[in-house]
């Protein structure tokens, strides 16, 4: 009787594996490789198509129609003689003109008017010293003018307000955006311009500035720089 059992158990298991055998073609799909990695491609995130959609469409406007003046932001900060000031002070006056990112970094949407009185463009990372309207301070407002851009400059994106870390994958997708609208400055707004004639001139700038504040007590308000997403250059 058991022997009996023991056959039909035999012969079930038997049945099944033949079976498995059988259907396995059917259970699976194969891909070949080259069509995964094409799918990666596919799914990888384009900081170019990204841009694109929104540079015109909401970076340009949001920046002119939300820019405040830059006499204002530096009428208010006030450093002292040494061109420091207390962070406490200086994060009221983010909190009316600008905003405080996670990384207390205060960034500010500005508008400059002003003459231009210097140029220094002794390296890649270029640079016009203006003397805005209105202003008659200790600070100094500079503004890239290229060939370049420092790498770590992410003042448009995180100054407009709707680039959040939270709608990306990863890391790399939310620098490569900063890194995507830095490199559309410097084509768009950049190499356009006739830096060797911009001494004695009026300028108007819009764009965005970054103040690092991150365990900081007091902060240096020597020199401010602007990144620029549109110059105007009068004359």
């Amino acid at each position: 009787m058991k022997s009996k059992k023991l056959m039909i158990w035999l012969a079930v298991i038997l049945a099944l594996i033949v079976a498995g055998y059988l259907l396995w073609p059917y259970a699976f799909t194969v891909v070949p490789i080259e069509e995964v990695e094409q799918q990666k491609l596919s799914e990888a995130f384009d900081p170019v198509a990204y841009v694109d959609g929104i540079w015109e469409s909401k970076i340009i406007p949001t920046i002119n129609s939300e820019a405040v003046d830059m006499a204002d932001v530096l009428n208010a900060m006030q450093p002292n003689p040494a061109g420091m000031a207390a962070k406490d002070d200086q994060i009221k006056v983010a909190n009316e003109y600008g905003l405080i990112t996670v990384g207390e970094a205060h960034i500010y949407l500005v508008k400059l008017t002003g003459k231009v009185t210097a140029l220094d463009t002794k390296t890649s990372l270029g640079v016009m010293e203006v003397q805005p309207d209105g202003y008659g301070g200790p600070i100094k407002v500079r503004v890239y003018v290229g060939p370049r851009i420092p790498s770590d400059e992410t003042s448009i994106r995180d100054g407009v307000g709707f680039i959040n870390f939270g709608d990306f994958k990863e890391q790399t997708e939310y620098g490569k955006v900063g890194a995507e609208i830095n490199k559309r400055i410097v084509s768009n707004v950049l190499e356009p311009l006739d830096k060797e004639t911009l001494v004695g001139k009026t300028v108007t700038v819009y764009g965005a500035l970054t103040i690092r504040t991150f365990n900081l007590i007091n902060i240096d308000l020597k020199k401010l720089t602007i990144v620029p997403i549109k110059i105007e250059v009068e004359g």
